[in-house]
């Protein structure tokens, strides 16, 4: 997998389009949650898309502090059903990591975390903090990274 990271303005009309496919089929189709994925904030963020074939397979959206959470942040990770069995999750979220600490200077993540993925995002070094919450209907936590 080959990644790309890229301002709202880089994005090709192609890619735009195959990210928020990608993000339909996965949030809204095969976790069944109805939400509005087209939140105003995709012209704010950094977009981290991973690649194979020519064909976007992995994705997610990162924040410099302020912009979404108090710190920087990274949300909208997701990987294409077919291709979730390549480790392309690591991949796409230790390449989120990277794209903070370069291009924000800052090592401090928040993120707002899937309950059922804790392990995933702690084996990638964030920890759990707080409550777990409902956010659209699925449960959630607040998970910190410091470097």
């Amino acid at each position: 997998m080959k990644i790309a990271i890229k301002s709202f303005d880089e994005l090709s009309r192609d890619e735009l389009y195959a990210i928020l496919k990608l993000r339909s089929e996965v949030f809204v189709v095969e976790q069944q949650c109805v939400y509005q994925d087209i939140d105003g904030k995709d012209q704010m963020a950094l977009h981290v898309i991973g690649k194979d074939a020519g064909k976007i397979i992995a994705y997610s959206r990162v924040f410099a502090p302020g912009e979404y959470f108090e710190i920087a942040s990274i949300g909208r990770v997701v990987v294409s059903i077919a291709q979730r069995n390549q480790k392309y999750g690591y991949e796409i979220v230790k390449a989120s990591i990277n794209a903070i600490q370069n291009h924000f200077h800052t090592s401090d993540i928040c993120i707002s975390a899937q309950c059922y993925l804790e392990k995933f995002y702690a084996d990638l070094g964030f920890q759990a903090t707080g409550n777990k919450y409902l956010e659209d209907g699925i449960p959630h936590m607040t998970m910190l990274y410091k470097k």
